[in-house]
């Protein structure tokens, strides 16, 4: 058996690397490091509350809006503040734009570089991946940043800024919004929509949220071809290598719901899948630190969390911790979210071939599709001239948990006040799901099994580790604190 380390990644937000275990051309086991400390939850302690609105979004640069969402939600709980209809909105509206960029990020920049490798140059799409996604050479760069851009002017309107906005509030929003820009958020919207169907899909964003079947995305394909739309090319590339047996983690799948409505719903509801669906109980979250270079404790809910940097202890690897609901590790991001809510593509590729490279792109893909209509709806039952934040009396002590759906997966913030000030604050990131080590019971986090069989030789072996740990997009910067 060889012990092979890889990494540090590229085109990774933060820090990783895997060490590996590979035993006749596949991987045996897998231990994945979080290298980078940084330690916001510390940082937070003795802050007053509202400095947490000002800190958290610094946690990333990427995920930066899901950061304020999750600090004024757990602030709103503590208080136990509602936001106006138009809060509400305009905070689905700005996290959407955050995730949706994500996801069309990851797909252009992170995702599909890869299969421009010279790894690849005998396989006959080979050409075509080339010229459309080679890195700073292909000619999706320059299109997708342009597109992308456009529609992140939302955030401007809606938000302020990006990164790092301060309109998101534990009572709604800061930022009202006239009927100027009303008409121009319709207008950004219906931009990026044009862009999605022309260039990544290739259909109406519709006809494509439609597909009930993996055998209905194999006709969908068949009916286009590869050179449809990018997103087309990606599943002959799929196809052709097999991604759907690549990266099968446990298919346990965890969602703490996503975008509120003014009605109370969500749009993508909230609850766990393992073999069938079932509700969330956050309660039973806890953190084991067993591997982690953390002060040693039994494993703990977030709300008792502590943070107790121990860079020397022994069989530690990673600055990760390892979260578990109900003693079980969870994978969470956009195909969790749409296995929870019920997705006949995402249920039916689950039951194929579980959760795996080719379904967690494809989720991402069903996102876009579904959550552009509902960002349309958002801002057309947008009131001008009506409320868009309820005022906050001061915070009195106690304990609120912000719970929400970044573009990678669940993120919670939990706080508790003392004396008016943070005296404990605790951040679980979605990578820390997907990423965490293993626990004391020796269970893998989820990449850590997904990994578990994956070719890891020379030419296009040497790739395929890659194409699992970014079928998760990690963002190692949320993960470490």
């Amino acid at each position: 058996m060889t012990r092979v380390v890889v990494g540090p990644f590229n085109r990774v937000e933060g820090d990783l690397e895997v060490a590996l275990e590979v035993e006749d051309g596949a991987v045996r086991s897998a231990q994945v490091s979080s290298p980078l400390y940084r330690g916001f939850e510390t940082i937070l302690e003795g802050k007053a509350a509202l400095d947490a609105l000002v800190i958290v979004p610094r946690v990333c640069g990427i995920c930066s809006v899901s950061q304020s969402a999750a600090a004024a939600g757990a602030l709103a709980d503590l208080a136990g503040l509602a936001p106006p209809p138009n809060g509400l909105l305009a905070t689905g509206l700005v996290q959407a734009a955050e995730n949706l960029a994500d996801h069309l990020t990851h797909f252009y920049l992170f995702f599909m570089p890869d299969f421009a490798r010279e790894a690849y140059a005998a396989r006959g799409w080979h050409p075509a991946a080339l010229r459309r996604f080679q890195a700073m050479r292909g000619t999706a760069g320059a299109e997708v940043l342009g597109a992308r851009a456009r529609f992140l002017g939302i955030m401007g309107i809606l938000a302020g800024k990006w990164p790092h906005t301060l309109a998101l509030q534990p009572g709604g929003t800061s930022r009202p919004v006239d009927r100027a820009e009303k008409t121009q958020l319709v207008l950004a919207l219906r931009t990026f929509r044009r862009f999605l169907e022309r260039a990544f899909l290739g259909d109406a964003l519709e006809a494509f949220a439609a597909l009930g079947s993996a055998s209905a995305l194999d006709a969908w394909l068949d009916a286009r071809g590869a050179g449809a739309s990018d997103l087309a090319l990606f599943l002959a590339i799929a196809r052709d290598l097999g991604l759907a047996r690549l990266g099968r983690a446990a298919d346990a799948f965890m969602s703490y719901g996503a975008y509120p409505g003014t009605d109370g719903a969500l749009l993508f509801p909230r609850g766990v899948f393992d073999g069938a669906p079932a509700p969330l109980d956050p309660e039973a979250i806890r953190e084991d630190v067993s591997h982690a270079w953390l002060g040693d404790a039994p494993p703990r809910h977030p709300r008792q969390g502590e943070t107790l940097p121990v860079p020397d202890k022994p069989g530690a690897y990673t600055w990760c911790k390892a979260p578990r609901l109900g003693g079980k590790p969870f994978e969470v991001g956009a195909l969790a979210r749409q296995v929870v809510a019920g997705h006949p593509l995402a249920r039916d590729l689950v039951a194929q071939g579980g959760g795996n490279v080719l379904s967690r792109v494809v989720a991402r893909a069903l996102e876009l599709c579904l959550v552009v209509p509902a960002m349309e709806r958002w801002a057309s039952a947008l009131e001008p001239g009506e409320p868009f934040c309820a005022r906050a009396d001061p915070f009195r002590d106690g304990a609120g948990a912000g719970l929400t759906e970044a573009a990678r997966g669940s993120l919670g913030h939990w706080v508790t006040l003392r004396d008016g000030a943070i005296d404990r604050y605790q951040i679980v990131a979605p990578t820390t799901w997907n990423f965490s080590p293993r626990d004391a019971e020796g269970r893998p986090g989820p990449l850590e099994r997904a990994l578990v069989g994956t070719p890891a030789g020379e030419g296009e072996a040497a790739v395929a580790v890659q194409h699992v740990v970014r079928s998760f997009d990690p963002c190692m910067v949320c993960t470490v604190h």
